[in-house]
């Protein structure tokens, strides 16, 4: 009898599974909104016209990357923030960049002196030296033009892993204010913005500047100027204290500095949202695993990230949108002991088996959008997922980079492309 049962589950399975896939493609087809392609300036026609009230009524939009180098991710992510700022009133764009970027790309989209290729030179996260994301900074300048300051679309940093120069705007703030401050602790702030992070070896030295950092901090609150007058270098201040408190984790026991360096850009948003937005509406630029409403890397790890204190802070006023790719060509970096390290562009022509992907290659759209319905058991199982981080992709051994995501505790909504390409890094 068992043998005989056993034998039916067998021929019915595949069965099943088919016929679960066909509903999952035909739920996805009904109810996505097809974008109509990934041109940076055209306008989203059908999403106008479909728009998710449950986006509609956010304030704070994470949109991700399945990868750093990706064309198709940069334009449709500039696509989506030009529709955020013309429907939405969105003016406050964020990125995974660091604080110091800010203030020449603010006087540049502001209408100052420069070109693109000087201004991209503010970004100290190389994936971003892109003509894409140099021509949506371009798109920002023209929008500002003889707008008055409180209108314009303001640029941010969130990420705490450079100290370079913040020490420079903590010095001129103290001379020019005349405040009397120790200059062993004015000299942390050079030591600490000037020394770069081993991420090899750990080092208590950066332990020992905490307090020195924090002292510092506390004179400048106790000078006798109004708080306005500070508060730009204290936010310099801060980025600083955390820059050095996140080099101090590098070497713990993992996912500690993980977990720190996303609470950091969390802060920093939060900051900017309630501080320096004129509205509260935000656009988040990041990679999918820091963007993410659930936690880093695989479901059930638990490694609290950016989207996570994001979505239990502000409930749904927090919308991320996840992005995935079938095929197509990618960059990722080689380490060769003899050639050295080297970025080498790879074709990927499927879609990896057992992924998510590779269903939705299935769905007749070339590249669409579709908000996660939690009565759809397809997304409510975990599946493999490709993580491709800032080394890009590595096909050896490709176990490596492949995580088990539940995507519907994952995103609020996903971009899928079919077919991808590398970006433009020529700015001449």
């Amino acid at each position: 009898m068992l043998k005989n049962l056993l034998s039916i589950f067998i021929l019915i399975s595949p069965l099943l599974l088919f016929s679960q896939k066909k509903e999952t493609i035909n739920w996805i087809t009904n109810n996505s909104i097809e974008i109509e392609d990934a041109n940076p300036d055209s306008e989203l026609k059908l999403f106008k016209q479909n728009t998710p009230q449950k986006f509609s009524n956010a304030k704070i939009y994470g949109f991700g990357e399945a990868s750093h180098n990706t064309k198709e991710f940069f334009d449709l992510k500039a696509k989506f923030f030009k529709h955020l700022v013309k429907m939405e009133g969105v003016k406050t764009f964020i990125m995974e960049e660091s604080y110091q970027a800010e203030s020449g790309i603010n006087e540049w989209i502001s209408g100052g002196k420069g070109d693109l290729k000087t201004i991209a030179k503010n970004f100290n996260t190389g994936f971003w030296y892109t003509k894409e994301i140099v021509n949506l900074l371009q798109w920002m300048r023209e929008y500002n033009q003889g707008k008055p300051q409180d209108q314009q679309i303001k640029f941010y940093g969130m990420d705490i892993q450079i100290g370079e120069n913040l020490n420079k705007e903590i010095r001129e703030f103290v001379d020019s204010n005349k405040i009397s401050i120790d200059e062993k602790l004015l000299a942390v702030t050079d030591s600490a913005a000037n020394k770069k992070i081993d991420y090899g070896k750990e080092e208590a030295w950066w332990q020992i500047q905490l307090p020195k950092l924090n002292e510092l901090k506390q004179q400048i609150l106790r000078s006798n100027l109004a708080s306005e007058k500070y508060k730009n270098v204290l936010r310099s201040l801060d980025y600083l204290i955390s820059y050095t408190e996140y080099a101090s984790l590098v070497k713990e026991e993992y996912p500690k500095s993980t977990e720190f360096r996303d609470l950091k850009m969390f802060e920093n948003v939060k900051y900017i949202v309630e501080n320096l937005s004129k509205n509260g509406k935000v656009f988040i630029w990041a990679h999918n695993e820091h963007i993410n409403k659930k936690e880093m890397h695989s479901t059930g790890s638990n490694i609290i990230n950016l989207g996570r204190n994001l979505k239990d802070h502000y409930g749904d006023d927090y919308y991320a949108v996840g992005f995935d790719f079938g095929i197509g060509k990618i960059n990722g970096l080689v380490s060769d002991k003899k050639k050295g390290n080297y970025w080498k562009t790879y074709d990927i022509e499927k879609p990896v088996r057992k992924t998510y992907a590779k269903t939705l290659m299935e769905v007749d759209k070339d590249i669409y959008f579709f908000q996660f319905n939690s009565n759809l058991e397809f997304f409510n199982e975990k599946s493999k997922h490709l993580l491709i981080g800032g080394g890009g992709y590595k096909p050896k051994p490709l176990h490596r980079i492949l995580i088990n995501k539940a995507y519907s505790d994952t995103y609020d909504a996903l971009i899928f492309v079919k077919k991808i390409s590398v970006p433009d890094y020529n700015l001449n």
